[in-house]
């Protein structure tokens, strides 16, 4: 019997090629769904840095903001599972990250350790950096409007 590293290298690889950005777009859209789901449902963890972050805006109350952009988030999860609207959310998802970005400027004591500035994070922190992930992610599967080479392209 003749093992074939790099053959096996080669499928391995093409696998991944195959699927990754459909495991990306799965993957976010469920992510998007699930926690957008628990803001309406008042059991999210990011409720309370969600409600201080928001609690200058205008035209509505913190809690209703929460409602907003839990939905929101709902919306851009179920945009990421269909291929004919990944521009809808990406175009949503790069609104919503300019708001998860806000706590790093508008509560650094929420987001840094005390004395840590800028670089020992909170939970709320490290919570907020995942972002760059998801972002990432984004630019991967937006990489990919006009090819069709994964099988969630069609």
């Amino acid at each position: 019997m003749n093992f074939d590293l790099e053959k096996l290298d080669e499928k391995i690889a093409s696998f991944m090629e195959y699927w990754g950005v459909a495991a990306l777009r799965f993957s976010l859209g469920v992510i998007f769904i699930w926690f957008g789901l628990l803001k309406p449902f008042g059991v999210s963890p990011a409720e309370p840095l969600l409600l201080k972050t928001v609690a200058w805006l205008p035209l509505f109350q913190p809690e209703t903001w929460l409602l907003v952009i839990g939905w929101w988030e709902v919306i851009i999860g179920a945009a990421f599972l269909f291929r004919k609207t990944i521009r809808i959310a990406i175009a949503l998802l790069a609104m919503q990250m300019v708001g998860t970005f806000m706590p790093l400027v508008f509560l650094p004591s929420v987001v840094f350790q005390a004395g840590g500035f800028p670089y020992a994070l909170t939970m709320e922190g490290q919570y907020i950096v995942k972002n760059l992930l998801i972002i990432s992610a984004a630019l991967v599967i937006g990489g990919t409007v006009r090819a069709r080479k994964t099988p969630m392209a069609k």
